[in-house]
């Protein structure tokens, strides 16, 4: 009983161990790409260190809970934030988005049309557009006649369609791999609105990091000479709490519409407990935010993002949550 006792508390102590390390090397995700790729996962450390926390205070050991301690308001100055300071907005004229990675192997094309019957958004964008779904979202044509579809083999086919009628719609093969891009743009409030959406590749190896944050810049460029209040979207594989995202959202001056509704984690829906916010949506200053959610399952190994916004309302959000 002895011997089980302390294998038990040293893998508990290992476990504290390991998470602490893990909690503050990912704040220096600048040193390696590597290092970013953990930083997705903040929720999850936090989590863990205050069950540590918990159990070695129940087993009076004050040298792991004061790190348990210090660890879990440290996990907690980057996670509590995204669930506080949401600026109420009242407005009868929004506009509500759906994005969606319908992921390119995915054939469950009903559980779409399901969702986009129930929540019934003005501007859908869709990301992995094959041509199999190229073909079996045509119908979305009859209550979405503005639309535009860039349907590629692969993962990085892409798609809009729209109740709202478009001033332009086009898209643009953002570098350095040709993935589309969809800009669009339109009046709302006789105020001039451009909607980006984009999709960069996963950072797994050095040369895909590398091509990710190219497509970033290139996004934060288009971005900055965008008319009028700017909706940019899409399936960005990072994190809010990564460099390379940071970076994007202060060269921009666009704000997460995440804030005050907390993280959303929206990716991998196959391994619950370790979902990331990966799926974004920013805006300018001039953009209140009404709404923002998750949707229900389409098939996809990434939930859907719905959010609801305000054109032509100040609601100035703060520039970052969390240690920088």
């Amino acid at each position: 009983m002895l011997n089980r006792s302390v294998t038990l508390i040293g893998l508990l102590q290992a476990a504290a161990i390991v998470t602490i390390l893990f909690s503050v090397v990912t704040s220096f995700d600048f040193l390696h790409r590597y290092i970013e790729l953990y930083s997705h996962f903040r929720p999850q450390y936090f989590a863990a260190s205050l069950l540590l926390l918990i159990v070695f205070t129940v087993l009076r050991s004050p040298r792991y809970a004061m790190l348990l301690l210090v660890t879990t308001i440290f996990n907690a100055s980057y996670v509590l934030p995204w669930y506080f300071g949401a600026t109420a907005i009242e407005s009868d004229d929004t506009i509500k988005l759906l994005h969606a990675n319908v992921y390119a192997g995915n054939d469950q094309y009903e559980r779409l049309f399901k969702l986009i019957e129930t929540e019934q958004p003005d501007v859908i964008f869709l990301q992995e557009v094959t041509q199999k779904w190229r073909d079996a979202t045509l119908r979305l044509r009859g209550d979405y006649p503005h639309s535009y579809i860039e349907a590629r083999e692969g993962s990085f086919g892409i798609a809009m369609y729209s109740r709202v009628a478009l001033d332009t719609i086009t898209h643009v093969d953002s570098p350095p791999l040709g993935y589309p891009t969809i800009v669009a743009t339109m009046t709302v409030n006789n105020e001039a609105l451009t909607l980006i959406n984009t999709h960069p590749t996963i950072p797994m190896s050095r040369l895909q990091y590398e091509a990710r944050n190219e497509q970033l810049r290139s996004i934060a460029d288009l971005a900055n000479r965008a008319p009028g209040a700017v909706v940019l979207t899409g399936d960005l594989n990072a994190s809010v709490w990564g460099r390379s995202y940071r970076r994007l959202e202060a060269s921009t001056g666009l704000r997460n519409t995440r804030h005050g509704f907390g993280i959303l984690p929206t990716w991998p829906t196959f391994l619950p407990f370790a979902m990331i916010p990966i799926d974004h949506a920013l805006v300018s200053d001039r953009i209140g935010v009404v709404d923002t959610r998750t949707g229900a399952r389409i098939g996809s190994d990434h939930l859907p993002l719905i959010v609801e916004i305000a054109v032509g309302n100040e609601a100035a959000g703060p520039a970052s949550f969390g240690p920088e």
